[in-house]
C-alpha cells in the first residue's frame, strides 16, 4: 500500500453501508477479530447480551473486545427502559461506537424474557427503551427489528412501529425483512420459511427519507449488496459473511472506496497468531479460535483438509499455533 492509499483508507468516514450481523454463539470477539483482518471498515456487532448478564455477570467476558475491532456496535437484549440505560452507559464507557436493541429474535427464551421480536408489539415500550438510552448516551442507540410477527404482515404494522421509535429519538433501523413467527417455527426456520419482502424496506426509506434504513436477511452476494444500496443506506449480511469468510476481502473496495484487500489467506493467519497466542495464554483453548475460521479456504483446493484439520478433537487437544502453519501446509502444498 502506498502513502495516497494509506492516507485514503484513514479518511473514510466509520459508516453503517456494510455490516456483519449479530449473531448468537458466532460473532465472539474472536471471530470479529478475524473478520477485521479481512475487512477494515464493515460494521461489526457483537452477540445480543442482555441486559441482566451484564448487570449481574461477568462484564470482562461479556464486553471485552480489542480495539483493532472498530467500528463496533453492542447488541443489547431487554425491555426494562432502566436497566437498557444502565447497560448503553456501560457499553458506551467501554468504548462501544453504537448500542443496538434486539428486536427481532423470535427464539422462545428470548420472549421468555419478554423482548426480542415480540417486542414489535409494544412500540411504546420500545420507543421508552431508546428515550432511555439516549439519555445517557451520546453514541448512536439503533434498533434491529422484523418487518412484522406472526400473522400481522401489513406493511402499515411495521412503518406504525418505526414511525413511533423513531420520534423517541432513533434514527437508525435495521430491518430483517422477513415477519416473526413467534410460536411453532425455530430460530433458524424463522431465518428461512417466511418470505423476504424487501420492498418493505424500500418504502421505509421513501416514507422515513431522514432515517437511516439498513436491509437484512437472505444477502449472499455482492451484487445484492450493490442493487439494495440503490434503495437503502447500508446492508447487513449474517450467515454468509461467517461460512464464506473471504468474501469480506472485497467490501472495503466495493462499497468503501477503500484500498484493495492484497494479503493471502496464509498472511492473514499469520497476521493472527499474536493475538491467537495471547488467548492460549490466558488459558483458552485454540479450538475456541479455530472454529471461526473453518470457512477461510470456502471453494478454494483443500478446504476440506483445512475444515478437518482444524476441528478434529484429537488434534485440537493440546495444540497450539503449529496445529494452524501445519494446515497452512497441507492446503497450500502444490499451490502456490
Amino acid at each position: 500500500m502506498n502513502m495516497q492509499e494509506n492516507h485514503q483508507v484513514k479518511d473514510i468516514k466509520p459508516s453503517r453501508r456494510y455490516s456483519i450481523a449479530p449473531m448468537l454463539d458466532w460473532t465472539d470477539r474472536h471471530y470479529r477479530y478475524f473478520a477485521r483482518r479481512l475487512t477494515k471498515h464493515t460494521w461489526l456487532y457483537t452477540e445480543m447480551v442482555t441486559t441482566g448478564a451484564i448487570i449481574h455477570g461477568d462484564k470482562q467476558r461479556h464486553l471485552n473486545f480489542d480495539e483493532i475491532e472498530n467500528p463496533i456496535a453492542l447488541q443489547l437484549g431487554g425491555s426494562d427502559p432502566m436497566a437498557l440505560a444502565t447497560c448503553a452507559k456501560i457499553g458506551e464507557s467501554w468504548g462501544y461506537d453504537e448500542i443496538n436493541l434486539n428486536v427481532g429474535c423470535p427464539s422462545e427464551r428470548v420472549q421468555n424474557g419478554a423482548f426480542g421480536a415480540c417486542l414489535m408489539a409494544e412500540p411504546l415500550l420500545v420507543a421508552d427503551c431508546v428515550k432511555a438510552m439516549k439519555d445517557v448516551v451520546d453514541i448512536d442507540v439503533t434498533i434491529k427489528h422484523r418487518i412484522g410477527i406472526d400473522q400481522e404482515e401489513s406493511y402499515d404494522f411495521v412503518r406504525d412501529f418505526v414511525g413511533t421509535v423513531a420520534d423517541a429519538g432513533c434514527n437508525t433501523f435495521i430491518v430483517h425483512a422477513r415477519n416473526a413467527i413467534l410460536k411453532g417455527l425455530s430460530p433458524k426456520e424463522n431465518r428461512e420459511i417466511p418470505p423476504l419482502k424487501y420492498h418493505y424496506a424500500y418504502q421505509l426509506k421513501q416514507d422515513f427519507p431522514h432515517l437511516e434504513i439498513i436491509v437484512n436477511g437472505g444477502i449472499t452476494t455482492h451484487e445484492q449488496a450493490a442493487e439494495h444500496l440503490k434503495h437503502l443506506d447500508g446492508v447487513m449480511v449474517g450467515r454468509e459473511a461467517y461460512h464464506n469468510p473471504w468474501k469480506l476481502t472485497q467490501v472495503d473496495e466495493l462499497f468503501y472506496g477503500g484500498a484493495a484487500h492484497t494479503a493471502s489467506r496464509a498472511q492473514v493467519m499469520h497476521a493472527m497468531r499474536r493475538f491467537i497466542e495471547a488467548e492460549m495464554a490466558q488459558g483458552l483453548p485454540i479450538r475456541l479460535m479455530t472454529r471461526h475460521i473453518l470457512g477461510l479456504f470456502q471453494h478454494q483446493p483443500g478446504a476440506r483438509t483445512w475444515r478437518r484439520m482444524l476441528s478434529d478433537s484429537k488434534l485440537l487437544k493440546d495444540a497450539d499455533f503449529q496445529l494452524i502453519e501445519n494446515a497452512l501446509r497441507e492446503v497450500t502444498k502444490g499451490h502456490p
